[in-house]
């Protein structure tokens, strides 16, 4: 090789190392950490060492020692929930894949030795490499990033739809547990009633028709506290499976009420253009929208030529005359392979690039739309919420305390019997349980409101959105 080809072969190389994408130092977390930090607040790391979990481990513990908040629990999950971590897995095999997509084909060699008749022997080898790849790799290595990019979108969505899940549990299971606070000391003053019912009537002083309905009215709330045992323990698993914790880490305590709810509503000028500005998942589709973009126009850039490949060979070829004598020829050549498109014209891989493409536009028009809608439909819900759990503190409950204390002066007086007394108590106690109601689902509206404005539905591959819906209230009645 001459001079000059060494040169240029040395210049090629050096062009095509400084074009290979190198790995992060934190596997690409870098910008989801920082988007995830600017939405909420929070601390989301990838714990990909001993010392990143002892870490972790060391919060955690110091989160859970203390009654668990809201922001607490949603720490708990960003350090602990598996699942998430996994997701972070998956960002670093898209950093891996990118990393690999940019690096150059490695070239073949192929090394033979030829034995002919008589004194006759051929040794060569031929380096091959694919000039096809080559050429194309700047494109390739740019749609591979693009997608890594998209990825760590995909991450931050995860990240985000996980936070939501997280507060929209925490809300259930001190709901749940606070609903059976409230049943319990509701049954607590039914059973005084039901023993003091049962004196009187020993004395003959009640009939038996009053001791039956108190009894009855004792039972049926000891049903209803056993179904509310029933769903504390089934929201506060929940609650446990997304924080991730097992073993003694589910001795944390919650605290004993809802948040109380503010003084005013927050005022939000156009939740539509919030959404369209702040939701993770229309940022994925528009990142796909223009990675597809860029792999339309590479698929018609290769439509004819899918297969280029340029081989370098040497052969060195011995013959031995009958005098013992040998000579030698060495002989250089090149080999230029390429397939001819005489049956597959790449028409089917271009009209699939296309309609692919198209298929990525109408689902952002569709995601778009739908985004609108449910940032109005979140924001309406927050507001009505909002209304309904004021009512029932302003308005609704200080009736029902008034109510209750007239009834209990005319029963005291002998003016109403035991059943009306039964009935007052009863819908005292609805009223308490849809305030209680009232005040959860304000709570899982500002939680809705958020994945609305940030989170939308993550987007997997088949645009499948996943909803969970809330478990159903327990009815109370007589």
């Amino acid at each position: 090789m001459n001079p000059a080809s060494k040169v240029t072969l040395a210049v090629l190389l050096g062009l095509l190392a400084a074009g290979c994408a190198k790995f992060t130092d934190d596997g690409g977390m870098g910008p989801v950490t920082d988007s995830v930090r600017k939405e909420i607040g929070k601390d989301a790391a990838k714990l990909a060492s001993p010392e990143d979990h002892r870490r972790a481990r060391e919060r955690l513990q110091a989160l859970l020692a203390e009654p668990l908040t809201e922001e607490g629990a949603v720490q708990v999950a960003l350090l602990n929930n598996r699942g998430l971590q996994a997701a972070y897995n998956d960002l670093g095999v898209s950093e891996a894949e990118y990393v690999q997509t940019s690096l150059p084909p490695n070239p073949a060699i192929t090394v033979g030795r030829t034995i002919g008749t008589g004194n006759f022997a051929e040794i060569g080898f031929q380096l091959v490499g694919n000039l096809l790849a080559f050429a194309t790799l700047p494109r390739r290595t740019e749609i591979a990033k693009r997608e890594f990019e998209e990825a760590r979108y995909r991450a931050v969505a995860t990240t985000l739809s996980l936070t939501v899940d997280v507060r929209r549990a925490y809300v259930r299971a001190i709901a749940a547990q606070q609903r059976l606070a409230l049943l319990e000391q509701s049954r607590q003053t039914a059973d005084a009633s039901a023993r003091m019912m049962k004196q009187l009537g020993e004395t003959g002083a009640a009939n038996k028709l009053d001791q039956a309905r108190v009894s009855v009215f004792y039972a049926d709330l000891s049903a209803q506290v056993a179904q509310a045992r029933l769903s504390v323990t089934g929201t506060r698993e929940a609650l446990n499976r997304l924080l991730g914790l097992w073993g003694s880490d589910l001795a944390y305590k919650l605290p004993a009420r809802l948040p109380a709810l503010p003084a005013a509503a927050d005022t939000l000028a156009d939740v539509e253009v919030e959404a369209m500005r702040r939701r993770v998942d229309l940022i994925i589709l528009r990142y796909e929208i223009v990675t597809l973009a860029k792999s339309v126009g590479f698929v018609n850039a290769t439509r004819y030529l899918s297969f280029l490949e340029l081989g370098l060979g040497y052969r060195n070829e011995v013959e031995t005359n009958d005098a013992g004598e040998q000579s030698s020829k060495s002989r250089y050549g090149l080999e230029l392979g390429i397939v001819i498109p005489i049956f597959d014209t790449g028409e089917a891989r271009t009209a699939a690039a296309r309609e692919i493409y198209m298929r990525a536009v109408n689902r952002l028009t569709e995601r778009s739309v739908n985004a609108r809608s449910e940032a109005r439909v979140a924001y309406s819900t927050y507001r009505a919420t909002y209304d309904v759990a004021r009512y029932y503190q302003t308005r609704i409950l200080p009736l029902r305390r008034q109510i209750s204390a007239e009834v209990l002066l005319r029963y005291n007086g002998m003016l109403v019997d035991v059943f009306e007394l039964l009935i007052e108590e009863r819908e005292r106690i609805l009223a308490n349980v849809a305030s209680l109601d009232a005040l959860r689902d304000y709570h899982l509206a500002v939680a809705d409101l958020q994945a609305a404005l940030i989170v939308g539905g993550t987007v997997p591959p088949s645009g499948v959105i996943n909803t969970t819906p809330p478990p159903e209230t327990i009815p109370l009645g007589l």
